[in-house]
């Protein structure tokens, strides 16, 4: 398990980014009926906050002060009680349009990021770890959202309480009102102090989370081999130390956070008892109402009540820039495969395709002049030609790291060439869509992936609308239909995540139905038998000699006895064809494939001749044959 592996994007801006912020709102268009019913929501509880303490004044200079009482004063009670009840409804409404819109901003926002990952090309996921788009898509979104709705939300009611108590304020006594704005340029200065050091901690601790949870991931993926390699305490020491560094970034956020807290209580108090000061010695020599001063220190209160909640509004737009500039990086992250415009506007999207525009394939296959590299100074291929005719079985054979899966890779379009083109059946498949293709597509991992579910759902996926008899006749096709009836479930069997409740060569017959019941004219086995047993290597060949006829057909094999009835084997090394054949013409040959093949034969029949003989009352499995 490495957690350091990745190092993300540095994001450098001291403060809040005003464009980053434009484009964070711009993720509430969505959210237009919301933000509207919120603003309205929040004028109205702004207003009564503004309201009651002047309300307040008048009943202290009216009722207390000049002792007027008896009806008047009741019909004052009850608008004062009536004016609460509103408040109260209209916070209840507040509070519920915002859980809302926290929520459906979470979902649009996932929704987006995962149609971004369905996208984005082989490349992006060859660089970037899973923690780190697990952590994209949970806590960072989760974050943001949360701010999106409640944080600015508490922000703009805030700016509105104080906007409507400066205006009352100036308008009853300039000179008090002056006692309580003197302190805000201290604030804006105290507050620009505080937000470029919370945001630079909050962004250590986003990108220290993101390598925490890919070491998660990673530890819980590779269980067995840490394991059986005895890395535990290794692997616990590298997980404290980022344990530990995140504990000390979020420690140092939180000292800031709370200094400010202070800060702000300080300079509140400051201009509560300049007021008291002198507001008070106006009221002893009369020259100023006793509600008109305790409505000031209301006032007081209300005004640095939204200053005060700045300090936890500074630290959460911080920790949702942090969040954002990382999410907005997922979705800006443009697929290193796209579509040219033309192209799609023909053959439409991965998302919303047009396959009534779709030109049927007879699969010719045509590297010309082919080179490619993975990163600079990488070449992988260089000047690559191949020529493969419709319904052709060509088997690619060669060392690890001689680009066999290169070239499917590059057949497949999960990558495109650097240099020269590929044509199907004549044209540059770069002048297709990628649905196109991938429509036509059969592929055969080395490892194959199974989805949670039954069986009948995996394999379903290959084709989203096979019946359960086309479901069935692929299974048979390729000989998985015998081992599904026998589980206790059959096709209805659950696979366990990954499959993990089937052996490897049952996945790996699942994955070939789910390849077959496409029909697609292109196949592709990656070592499709190279980690299974002798038998079902035997029931996997029967199956590939019935599934490839008039199918194009690229192999790429370990096992060279898998391979012996190819229309043409080619021996890649350095990415170059090194030799090139049918197999009784290459071991005619008698070079590198002759070696190879020999070789293999050779411990083969070793092996088979140390396995111990079957007793006489163990059966022998029943072998298929081509």
């Amino acid at each position: 398990m490495s957690v350091r592996s990745f190092e993300e994007k540095q994001y450098n801006t001291d403060s809040l980014d005003t464009h980053l912020w434009k484009r964070i709102l711009g993720l509430l268009r969505s959210q237009k009926k919301n933000l509207v019913r919120l603003a309205l929501l929040n004028v109205v509880i702004a207003v009564f906050d503004v309201l009651f303490p002047y309300l307040n004044k008048l009943a202290v200079d009216y009722f207390v002060t000049a002792g007027h009482g008896g009806r008047e004063l009741y019909e004052f009670g009850i608008l004062f009680l009536g004016g609460a009840l509103i408040q109260s409804v209209c916070v209840y409404y507040y509070c519920r349009c915002a859980g809302h819109m926290e929520m459906d901003t979470a979902y649009e926002l996932r929704q987006n990021c995962f149609r971004q990952l369905q996208s984005l090309s082989f490349s992006y996921f060859d660089v970037t770890p899973i923690g780190w788009l697990m952590a994209r898509m949970t806590s960072d979104i989760s974050r943001l959202a949360e701010i999106l709705a409640w944080s600015l939300m508490d922000l703009a009611w805030g700016l509105s309480v104080m906007i409507g108590v400066t205006v009352v304020m100036l308008m009853t006594n300039w000179r008090l009102a002056l006692l309580v704005l003197a302190v805000v340029p201290f604030l804006a200065w105290a507050s620009n102090w505080f937000q470029i050091r919370i945001l630079k901690n909050y962004r250590d601790v986003r990108k220290i989370n993101s390598r925490i949870t890919n070491g998660f991931n990673e530890g819980i993926s590779g269980a067995k081999t840490t394991k059986t390699l005895g890395l535990e305490e290794t692997n616990f020491k590298e997980f404290d130390e980022e344990t530990t560094a995140m504990r000390d970034a979020s420690i140092r956020s939180v000292r800031l956070s709370a200094l400010f807290y202070p800060v702000v209580i300080s300079l509140s108090a400051f201009s509560t008892a300049a007021i008291l000061v002198y507001g008070g010695s106006k009221v002893l020599l009369g020259a100023l109402q006793f509600g008109t001063l305790m409505m000031f220190t209301q006032y007081a209160q209300q005004f640095f009540e939204p200053l005060r909640q700045i300090a936890s509004l500074i630290a959460e737009l911080q920790m949702a820039q942090a969040s954002a500039e990382r999410v907005l990086s997922l979705l800006d992250t443009k697929p290193a495969i796209q579509d040219k415009p033309e192209v799609i506007q023909k053959y439409g999207t991965e998302f919303e395709p047009k396959p009534e525009h779709y030109e049927p394939m007879n699969g010719e296959v045509e590297f010309s002049h082919v080179s490619f590299a993975y990163g600079e100074g990488e070449p992988v291929l260089k000047d690559f030609n191949l020529h493969v005719s419709s319904g052709e079985t060509i088997a690619l054979v060669g060392e690890t790291g001689s680009g066999k899966s290169t070239i499917v890779n590059l057949l497949c379009r999960f990558y495109e060439p650097t240099s020269g083109s590929i044509r199907i059946d004549g044209v540059d498949y770069r002048e297709r869509s990628l649905g196109w293709l991938h429509s036509n597509l059969g592929y055969v991992l080395q490892s194959p992936h199974l989805f949670s579910g039954t069986i009948r759902e995996n394999v379903r996926f290959g084709k989203l609308d096979a019946s359960d008899e086309q479901i069935e006749e692929a299974c048979r096709l390729v000989n998985a239909d015998d081992f599904i009836r026998g589980l206790e479930k059959g096709y209805d069997t659950d696979v366990g995540e990954g499959g993990n409740r089937l052996s490897t060569g049952q996945k790996q017959l699942i994955s070939f139905a789910r390849a077959v019941i496409a029909d697609p004219k292109i196949f592709v086995l990656d070592e499709a038998t190279s980690s299974i047993d002798t038998e079902t290597e035997q029931v996997i060949q029967y199956a590939i000699d019935h599934v490839m006829n008039n199918r194009t057909s690229f192999i790429i094999a370990h096992r060279l006895s898998t391979i012996v009835n190819a229309d043409k084997i080619l021996v890649i090394r350095k990415g170059i064809i090194a030799e090139s054949g049918t197999h009784a013409e290459l071991m005619a040959r008698q070079g590198y494939y002759y070696r190879l093949y020999t070789n293999q034969f050779t411990e083969r029949l070793e092996s088979e001749l140390m396995r111990p003989a079957p007793r006489n009352d163990e059966s022998i499995p029943r072998q298929s044959k081509a």
